[in-house]
């Protein structure tokens, strides 16, 4: 079987980015976990879960046999907002990767595409299991192994070619697969303008981030009350933030690119999502938020989360 035809296949089905890798043990999980340990999870329970960290040192305790890795990366980042929309303080932000439908169900049926394909080719079913940030894989160091791009100082994966708006996805394949070439080179160098950018100062010296600090983490996965000390650098993100990946020059340099070409048509920006008046939405009644956001990322905070951070 042709790793170049499963390739072909996956960019048919709209990813921008594969590879393969052996399903050896993950050189980062030791980094993981000290990260866990350290309480950087902020209260995100179901990473700190001892089951959950040490799932993550050895892939072949979430499949039975698994052979191969395949990664995938799919562009997110679509027509950029108007100046208007963007720089108005009358108006919320929320992150890019939320302005169109929720990748949890965009992504999955095009992993099972793959999926059929290679079982096409083999002629038999193959054991598999895939994941687009939902499971217990170290997605960034297997991209990184899969030719990907490296892992820049803002955590995100970079492409050299493409920059970092990207959502990663993988498959587990009980089959072994031609693997493809690392990405060896760290091409951040001495930049430090994403570290610098943060509001609240969350991104740490060794590439991870101190969830309890970061606007993604608050406006998200936070239930509680905001920290007081963190609302004034918060600014006007109300879901997620872009920050980090806005003033990296991997991105800055491929926005052109981004302008031209407007991604993945389901990402694409709807206004009334992407930079909304705030004063109307806090008139959002339970039914109008379930209407307005019915198959957006924007509905993990819940009303009454998305109303606290208006």
């Amino acid at each position: 079987m042709s790793v170049h035809w499963i390739a072909a296949a996956a960019r048919e089905l709209g990813f921008d980015l594969v590879g393969m890798v052996p399903a050896s043990p993950l050189q980062t999980a030791g980094y993981f976990s000290a990260w866990v340990e350290a309480g950087y999870h902020g209260l995100m329970a179901y990473l700190g879960r001892p089951d959950s960290v040490a799932r993550r040192a050895d892939l072949d305790s979430v499949l039975r046999g698994v052979r191969t890795v395949l990664t995938v990366a799919v562009n997110y980042h679509t027509l950029p907002l108007p100046p208007q929309c963007r720089d108005d303080p009358s108006r919320g932000v929320v992150a890019s990767y939320a302005w169109g439908d929720d990748y949890h169900d965009v992504i999955p049926e095009r992993l099972a595409g793959i999926v059929a394909f290679i079982e096409l080719q083999v002629g038999n079913k193959v054991p598999n299991r895939w994941y687009t940030d939902t499971g217990p894989v170290l997605e960034r160091e297997i991209a990184q192994r899969a030719g990907l791009g490296w892992i820049g100082k803002n955590t995100c994966l970079i492409n050299p070619r493409s920059g970092s708006y990207f959502l990663l996805a993988e498959i587990l394949l009980g089959v072994e697969l031609p693997p493809d070439d690392p990405f060896t080179s760290d091409h951040c160098g001495s930049c430090r303008r994403c570290i610098e950018a943060c509001p609240t100062n969350c991104i740490l010296p060794n590439r991870t981030i101190d969830s309890n600090r970061c606007i993604s983490y608050l406006t998200i996965e936070e239930k509680g009350h905001i920290p007081l000390e963190l609302r004034p650098q918060i600014g006007n993100w109300i879901f997620g933030c872009d920050v980090c990946q806005q003033v990296c020059p991997w991105n800055l340099r491929f926005a052109p690119a981004f302008e031209e070409h407007s991604g993945e048509p389901r990402f694409a920006a709807q206004p009334d999502r992407a930079a909304p008046t705030l004063q109307d939405e806090m008139a959002l009644t339970p039914q109008t938020f379930n209407q307005k956001f019915k198959g957006s990322p924007v509905k993990r905070t819940k009303r009454r989360g998305y109303l606290r951070n208006i």
